[in-house]
């Protein structure tokens, strides 16, 4: 019987690294640090140094990295926060948590990334009113940064890129993440870079944002039990960062399989009747998910299921038509479009070639019946 597969596997990237985790997590425990020690320190000077030098702040998780780099560059209560409806929830959580309003940009229909020209209308309809941008480097597949950041410029806005699925992935011949004033990761177990709990960072190449973000994620503080501003408590623990700089060694040798992966799926898939993901020109993604696009998306998704391949759908309701965040009259048809189509497929690391065989000869028989 063939083993199961599933678009993201956090198990199998523990035990890819096992040996080395063990040890990283044995050091930690008879170190006697465990709360912003010795391992964060390392980490984010390493993890600074893979983005080329730089300044990186390790918090509590994604969502809080967000929320914190977008104080950090001055949002606050009341602004507008120009970003994408096809994202998880949390980064428009992000966004409210500081009391900000998100305002929703359409995505272009191949990439499925932030649509410059939509921005460019927005932040002309708004007025100066948005004062920062967020574009979501989705599934692995970096937003047009160098357009982005023209754009958000002119009209006097910062921009913070959400980074939660684009560990090492590049455009234009920078990688993701050092565009904007800031930029927030993610290191959720199903990332490119996966801790075994909950993580995050800020990077940024601005000594004064860092220093603000830095007092943020401990109460203010600069000087010890002194809150100097209103902060909260957002901290990257020593256990889950040296995890981290075991899994950030082998990031780059591990996002190769994954495009080794991909090419092997649009080759293979190619005949297939579906939409297959586009990269722009000048991107270098890291296919943190291999999505394909099917007006009959739940019957393939079932279909594969019961062939023991479970498939993903990053993300099947758009922001702005959930309960929580919905904007009766915010229309979006692309992002809508791609919510309903969207079906993520196996690509991490531990899937084989052979894998991807499989994977591609079950679509192409449920595409020819």
């Amino acid at each position: 019987m063939s083993k199961s597969l599933f678009s993201a596997d956090p198990k199998a990237g523990y035990l890819a690294h096992a040996d080395e985790i063990r040890a990283a997590i044995d050091r930690v425990l008879a170190s006697g640090h465990y709360i912003l020690g010795p391992e964060v320190e390392a980490f984010e000077r390493e993890f600074a140094d893979y983005h080329g030098n730089g300044l990186v702040i390790g918090v509590a998780n994604g969502t809080e990295a967000l929320e914190l780099a977008l104080r950090g560059v001055g949002v606050g209560a009341g602004d507008a926060v120009a970003t994408v409806a096809n994202t998880v929830t949390a980064t428009v959580a992000a966004i409210e948590q500081i009391g900000a309003r998100p305002v929703f940009v359409e995505i272009e229909a191949d990439t499925m990334l932030m649509s410059v020209s939509a921005l460019e209308a927005v932040l002309a309809e708004e007025g100066g009113r948005v004062k920062a941008v967020v574009p979501v480097h989705l599934y692995g597949q970096p937003a047009a940064m160098p357009a982005i950041v023209e754009s958000a410029g002119r009209h006097g806005a910062k921009v913070v890129e959400d980074c939660a699925q684009s560990h090492g992935a590049v455009i234009a011949g920078r990688q993701a993440g050092t565009w904007g004033d800031a930029a927030a990761y993610s290191f959720y177990p199903t990332k490119n870079v996966g801790a075994l709990g909950d993580g995050g960072a800020v990077f940024t190449r601005d000594a004064a944002v860092a220093e603000k973000i830095r007092m943020l994620r401990q109460y203010g503080w600069r000087q010890r039990y002194v809150s100097e501003i209103p902060g909260r408590n957002s901290r990257l623990d020593e256990l889950q960062a040296a995890v981290l700089r075991v899994k950030l060694k082998h990031l780059d040798a591990e996002n190769a399989v994954r495009r080794s992966r991909a090419a092997r799926y649009l080759q293979l898939l190619a005949p297939a009747s579906l939409r297959l993901p586009a990269v722009a020109p000048g991107a270098g993604p890291v296919w943190h998910q291999f999505t394909v696009r099917t007006p009959q998306r739940e019957a393939l998704r079932t279909r594969l299921a019961e062939r023991g391949i479970h498939c993903g759908v990053l993300y099947p309701v758009p922001v702005h038509h959930q309960p929580a965040y919905a904007r009766p009259s915010c229309h979006l048809p692309e992002t809508e479009r791609a919510c309903a189509e969207v079906l993520c497929l196996p690509v991490h690391p531990a899937v084989t070639e052979a894998d991807v065989d499989r994977v591609c000869g079950e679509i192409l028989r449920w595409a020819s019946s």
